[in-house]
């Protein structure tokens, strides 16, 4: 058994898949789940954004996307789709590397995961080194608090856990507060009452999964 685990941040920068030009071309962020491989070489797809019909005109209009669903979630829209095309971070999955979170934000990808033991590290890391446009951010060990059961990960929409995420990082919760609803808002970008349904319906959502208690 192999007792050692990392983490590793990559950034792609200039990489010609489906969601990096479309995320380029609107202007856009793009929260994805890991992409699946199809033993006929395809990609099945999940990811969200903010709201953005530009956006979705872009990937109905790319040859290279099929079967694109799109829904509003939390104000967001949350999309899955196949992709003809694989990625960047396919190279890396076939070195080892497990795939964590990916975010696409107007053309660049910053791709987070672990990779179990030394001869995977420098496996992904030669793969790295010799795909253009792939550059390490940085490695870490793992720590406990980052290695919870997959069963105990919190099931949170990317717009909850965004809104959760910053309300906590401003002092939305600190005792006195010391930002408003409003400020927390501007800071993602939108309004005060998307905010605070996404707050109340992660919080819920949390509360839920904490107690074992059904909050509807």
């Amino acid at each position: 058994m192999i007792d050692e685990c990392l983490m590793a941040e990559f950034r792609i920068r200039g990489e010609e898949s489906p969601l990096a030009d479309a995320s380029r071309a609107a202007d856009a962020t793009l929260d994805v789940a890991p992409p699946l491989l199809r033993d006929d070489g395809n990609v099945l797809l999940r990811f969200s954004s903010a709201a953005s019909d530009d956006l979705t005109r872009l990937l109905d209009e790319d040859d290279r996307i099929r079967y694109l669903y799109r829904a509003v979630v939390d104000g967001r829209y949350s999309y899955r789709c196949l992709s003809l095309q694989r990625s960047v971070v396919h190279e890396l999955v076939s070195a080892g590397f497990m795939v964590e979170s990916l975010r696409y934000q107007r053309g660049d990808a910053l791709l987070t995961g672990a990779v179990v033991g030394q001869e995977i590290l420098q496996a992904v890391m030669e793969t790295a080194g010799g795909t253009v446009g792939v550059e390490l951010e940085r490695v870490y060990a793992l720590g406990p608090e980052g290695d919870a059961a997959v069963a105990e990960r919190w099931d949170l929409t990317p717009a909850q856990s965004e809104a959760l995420r910053t309300a906590a990082g401003m002092g939305y919760f600190a005792v006195p507060r010391q930002v408003t609803a409003t400020d927390v808002a501007d800071e993602i970008g939108i309004s005060k009452s998307a905010f605070l349904e996404r707050l109340h319906r992660g919080q819920g959502a949390l509360f839920s999964q904490l107690f074992g208690v059904d909050g509807n």
